[in-house]
């Protein structure tokens, strides 16, 4: 077992979840719930299960493609998030107000 590997995959993905909108909904699900072991197990499961999806997937795509490219790819994708968050928050303002 690559303990640093484990380490640094823990950190980053615990510090990337923090604010994150599933960390939000299940804040949102604990207090409107009674069951709060219902709430934790099934965000739980669907954390490890979103994860082992993204470990298959980009162990795969490694496979296939070069580590620069896989990179890129993400790097790719995450631009185009932001772009569409800004682009949202710019043209409808309007649905962000009404939704706070």
């Amino acid at each position: 077992m690559d303990w640093h590997l484990l380490g640094l995959s823990f950190i980053t993905v615990f510090v990337s979840e923090l604010g994150d909108k599933s960390q939000l909904a299940a804040i949102a699900l604990g207090g409107s719930c009674k069951s709060l072991r219902a709430v934790f197990l099934g965000a739980s499961a669907a954390l490890l299960l979103a994860s082992f999806l993204g470990v298959l997937l980009g162990g795969s795509m490694a496979q296939l493609l070069p580590t620069h490219w896989v990179k890129a790819i993400a790097a790719l994708g995450f631009t185009i998030m932001a772009v569409r968050l800004l682009w949202n928050a710019v043209t409808k303002p309007s649905q962000l107000n009404e939704a706070s």
